[in-house]
């Protein structure tokens, strides 16, 4: 008894000093596209295209940031996207874009919240599209392994599995990005891959949605929704994570 309440006190001075800390022992930082093959044991590399992937728009995207998430996407749906892929936040639909032709034989579902309740969608909204901008690209790429829906996630519920691949990119509000994993959790097989974007353990301090993001993932490890480790490309704003098989250990 006197132990677990050692243990528990323990738990809670640590929060106190650190309220990442659960997320901090889990992150592992990896060196470039080539060791994020070989940790997660691919052998495809992702197809790349578009200008905007070396786009500089600010300070943000220093070391090419855009194409480091891109590599990091790209390969996890190049490997992994078997038939079914989520995506959380179509914007105008580049990553979507990236998605669908990196996982060819699969469909990409791609959630976007209706302008018209972009309200109730959150504080922390890194873009809010119009109608006619949601999904564009895509539809200017012509690319028919995708499929477009109109919803607020914190009313929807998926009904697109077993999913394979899933990328969280809609609002970063820490509620939104716990309750939203929480949900593709639930629809992804054992082995699938879940994406965080806006993720990058070193700026938790530095741009508040990033510390938001960081903050709802801290939780689904706290709850015990998430186990084992998340893998971070150097330079990227992309977390990535394996979701274990029922018996794998934490």
């Amino acid at each position: 008894m006197i132990r677990r309440i050692e243990r528990a006190l323990h738990r809670r001075v640590a929060r106190w000093l650190d309220p990442l800390c659960e997320l901090g022992g889990r992150v592992v930082e990896v060196r470039g596209l080539e060791q994020l093959l070989l940790a997660m044991g691919w052998q495809r590399r992702p197809v790349l295209r578009g200008e905007h992937l070396r786009a500089f728009r600010g300070i943000e995207d220093l070391h090419e940031r855009r194409m480091r998430d891109a590599e990091v996407i790209g390969a996890a749906c190049a490997n992994e996207g078997r038939k079914s892929l989520l995506e959380i936040g179509t914007g105008r639909g580049l990553t979507t874009a990236l998605m669908a032709e990196n996982a060819p034989h699969a469909t990409v579902h791609t959630v976007n919240i209706p302008p018209d309740e972009i309200a109730g969608g959150g504080r922390l909204t890194t873009f809010a599209p119009s109608l006619d901008e949601i999904g564009s690209y895509v539809r200017e790429r012509q690319l028919t392994n995708v499929a477009q829906i109109l919803a607020n996630t914190a009313h929807w519920e998926p009904d697109v599995g077993p999913l394979d691949v899933a990328f969280i990119d809609g609002c970063h509000d820490a509620d939104f990005v716990y309750h939203d994993t929480r949900k593709v959790l639930a629809h992804c097989r054992e082995g699938a891959v879940i994406l965080w974007h806006d993720f990058h353990p070193g700026l938790v301090r530095t741009y508040p949605w990033i510390g938001s993001v960081a903050s709802g993932i801290d939780r689904l490890f706290r709850d015990g929704l998430l186990r084992g480790r998340v893998l971070h490309l150097q330079d990227s704003w992309v977390g990535l994570y394996r979701v274990p098989s029922a018996g794998a250990r934490a």
